[in-house]
């Protein structure tokens, strides 16, 4: 009998992470489950650019602490990103250990996962995501 298929086989996975180190290893835990990893990305401008050439299955979207739940450089928030994502109908991931996302309108009820990121934890969360995203 064969293994069983990855759990995230053949999805298109938009990964937005600002630390080299941590986006490596992000991405490597997903590739491992399968995906096809869009990214990783740094600044708000290069995601979108990559969402304009091909709409991804889902998303995992860092929020950083510095600069006021912010990712990027010039300023760049994640938010204009994850909006982007709300009306191309693209289920997401909001990456943080910032509590104060709890406090924001419209993204409080958000999905996420807290960080720091734990390889299983991500890939259940995104296996979840992206069947809750079906069923709608």
């Amino acid at each position: 009998m064969g293994d069983p298929p990855a759990p995230l086989a053949g999805l298109h996975i938009l990964l937005v992470e600002d630390d080299y180190l941590v986006a490596t290893e992000v991405a490597r835990w997903l590739r491992a489950a399968g995906a096809d990893v869009m990214g990783p990305v740094a600044r708000i401008e290069q995601a979108c650019g990559l969402v304009d050439r091909r709409r991804p299955d889902a998303a995992v979207l860092q929020i950083g602490r510095a600069g006021g739940l912010e990712i990027g450089l010039g300023g760049d928030t994640v938010f204009a990103l994850a909006d982007r994502l709300d009306v191309l109908g693209v289920p997401y991931l909001l990456a943080t250990g910032d509590r104060r996302l709890d406090r924001l309108p419209g993204y409080s009820g958000k999905p996420r996962i807290e960080k720091p990121l734990q390889e299983p934890d991500l890939v259940t969360g995104l296996k979840r995501l992206l069947d809750g995203a079906r069923a709608d």
